[in-house]
């Protein structure tokens, strides 16, 4: 039965049942499921004209007007046949094959491959057609490792052609293709996605992967909604702590929660904020959102104005710095939120840091309060009800003056008694910083240990959810439980080590498709890789280095730029070249912690400042979702400041953790 079988597909049917079907009732069928303009409704109908003249003699099935949830498209045509996907895109009326087209079909592979459960282990054939290009021959393409081929280019009279071609390359299970048209997709968006979706008022489930991680999240999310629902109608205050291990998606329930709220808040007044001192990963969403919103109200015919829309952007996203300026601006004002959504709550000032700046930057002599207490006493002047969300990440203070967890637990046990806490059991673990504070906990009156606010599965690395327990083994020197970890998903999730910069970056070309992200990465302490023309002291521009097209100089996939970690923490390259500098050195069977001053490196004695060193190369190795290389110098005889016992050792542990060398 026409449309009958998927809950993506516009139109799905048997390839028979297809071709005895008048093309007027199969477009009249799209039309009423997806709409579409004149010129969308003359493509469409040009496409079914097409295909019922080329699938002559085919079995299997075919799919119009797929849709893709996390690219927020849909793929033009899906033909199943003999256990082979093949995607189609068609650009009615064009002559060539553009760079962008490419591209887009090629996106539609890969998530297929990655996010569709009944694609995971078929061949995929993405196929772009320029229904007016010449017929001079079309090129075969070979298929990667993990079975999806390059794009292949062709005629609309060539169709069937490369189909034919596809079923003599591969011998592959049939498909059944009720089954397959409602196997789940099940994406994991980048968070720059999720915030563009949430904020366009997407549902969560539209988004989530339905695996375990995604059903953390969403229990977290709901036990976060249930407190704020409790303090709104039995009139408290409250502060919730979530902790979660790198890339589990602390950002994304933080954005969730601030923008459900946001909705909300129309009828009622739950106003939200979502607050980072992380400066790069404010300006970022920022910017896609903004740019998100912008592209929407275009498509619409809307004249609204960009910075209007950013305007609006940026009171849902704010600096925390600058929120904490305002509440001194206005001591007797309570915000006008009344849920404030901390991220990396753990960076937040402490007493000395937060004192100093206050002195030099406010003329405030006399201000004596951390930032933890200063900002919860702003929310403590509503007289009912707030409540505040503390996301904490382990093991990401990166700089000096981060007071860590504890301050938080002593503003609320010393100054804020009435406040309920809920808190994640995990937060005891020495890696969220919490120090002796955790236990005075004990003594405070309302307390409630929630294991729902723990993120235990990392959403970043869909193919390595197992990736941060490696960098943790890998940075703590347990290289038996590092070479365990990476044996479960180097797989799936490449890590290759390399010696020379050219190499790396080949290998992240050839490695990258369609539209992912790629990108260097360095510590802000790699001085010494002038030589290899990275220069950490050049300022990156986080907005150009994320957002930037495949044209702009000042885009991560250029491959000129290196993000230290204070630009890419909470933000997410799909493949990353970590550059690993004499900064941090494997020394026999210890870290040896370095800073360049001068003309010559020196020992790093504060262990405070050795643990921001470590956490550094934490963040710089957890932010590719899809596999990275890591670039180890050589060292040079003849320069005092790269000899190569500087970089060997490193070098050589990274190989006996099962790291394979790039080819």
């Amino acid at each position: 039965m026409i449309g009958s079988g998927t809950p993506y597909a516009s139109y799905e049917a048997p390839i028979e049942e297809f071709l005895k079907t008048l093309p007027v009732t199969i477009l009249g069928h799209v039309v009423e499921v997806s709409g579409g303009e004149q010129d969308q409704i003359i493509a469409w109908n040009e496409e079914i004209r097409l295909l019922q003249a080329q699938l002559h003699g085919l079995h299997g099935h075919i799919f119009l007007e797929f849709d893709i949830p996390r690219v927020g498209s849909r793929a033009d045509v899906v033909l199943l046949v003999e256990g082979i996907i093949f995607v189609i895109e068609f650009k009615v009326g064009a002559r060539l094959f553009l760079g962008a087209d490419r591209n887009q079909v090629w996106d539609y592979a890969l998530d297929f491959k990655n996010f569709h459960a009944g694609s995971r282990d078929a061949p995929i054939v993405p196929i772009l057609v320029a229904t007016q290009a010449p017929a001079d021959g079309w090129q075969p393409t070979d298929a990667r490792s993990d079975g999806i081929h390059d794009p292949i280019h062709c005629c609309g009279d060539e169709i069937r052609a490369v189909v034919d071609w596809g079923r003599r390359q591969h011998t592959a299970t049939a498909f059944d293709a009720k089954v397959w048209g409602n196997s789940p997709y099940i994406p994991t968006p980048t968070i720059i996605e999720a915030a563009q979706r949430l904020y366009a008022n997407h549902t969560v489930k539209a988004i989530y992967r339905q695996d375990a991680g995604a059903k953390n999240l969403t229990e977290t999310s709901a036990s976060i909604d249930q407190l704020i629902a409790s303090a709104r109608l039995n009139r408290f205050k409250a502060i919730a702590f979530v902790t979660g291990v790198p890339g589990a998606g602390k950002t994304l329930v933080g954005i969730t929660v601030a923008s459900k709220t946001r909705k909300e808040s129309q009828e009622s007044d739950s106003h939200a904020v979502y607050l980072s001192g992380n400066a790069p990963l404010v300006a970022v969403l920022r910017e896609a959102l903004t740019r998100d919103e912008w592209t929407r109200e275009r498509a619409l015919h809307r004249k609204t104005r960009k910075g209007e829309i950013h305007q609006k952007v940026s009171l849902f996203i704010q600096n925390v710095h600058h929120f904490r300026d305002d509440g001194w601006k206005r001591p007797d004002q309570a915000p006008h939120e009344r849920v404030v959504i901390f991220d990396e709550a753990q960076r937040a000032w402490n007493r000395e840091m937060t004192s100093s700046f206050m002195r030099r930057k406010k003329q405030q002599p006399n201000f004596d309060q951390s930032e933890p207490e200063f900002l919860l006493s702003c929310m403590d002047r509503h007289q009912d009800w707030a409540v505040v969300i503390c996301l904490v990440g382990g093991g990401q203070e990166i700089n000096r003056g981060e007071a860590g967890i504890g301050a938080w637990i002593e503003a609320i046990v010393s100054k804020f008694p009435d406040w309920h806490v809920h808190v994640s059991p995990e937060l005891k673990d020495r890696e969220y910083a919490a120090g002796n504070a955790i236990s005075e906990l004990a003594s405070h009156q309302f307390v409630v240990h929630d294991q729902s606010l723990h993120l235990a599965v990392s959403m970043r690395s869909f193919r390595a959810e197992n990736l941060s327990n490696f960098v943790k083994s890998l940075l703590d020197l347990d290289a038996a439980s590092a070479k365990d970890s990476f044996g479960k998903f180097s797989g799936k999730y490449p890590i290759v080590v390399t010696r020379d910069i050219s190499r790396a970056k080949r290998w992240i070309r050839e490695h990258a498709r369609g539209t992912e992200r790629f990108g260097i990465v360095a510590s802000s302490e790699a001085q010494r890789l002038k030589p290899h023309a990275i220069d950490v002291r050049v300022e990156v521009d986080p907005i150009h280095y994320f957002l930037g097209g495949r044209d702009d100089t000042r885009s991560s996939n250029y491959l000129e730029d290196a993000a230290t970690e204070f630009q890419v923490q909470g933000l997410e390259l799909d493949w990353a070249c970590v550059t690993w500098d004499a900064d941090f050195r494997r020394v026999g069977d210890r870290w040896s912690h370095h800073a360049f001053r001068g003309d010559s490196w020196v020992n790093i004695k504060s262990q405070e400042r050795k643990q921001y060193l470590k956490n550094a190369y934490r963040v710089l190795l957890t932010r590719a979702r899809q596999g990275m290389v890591i670039f180890v110098p050589q060292g040079e005889p003849d320069d005092q400041t790269r000899c190569a016992e500087f970089y060997d050792e490193t070098y050589g542990y990274l190989r006996s953790l099962g790291i394979p060398e790039v080819s």
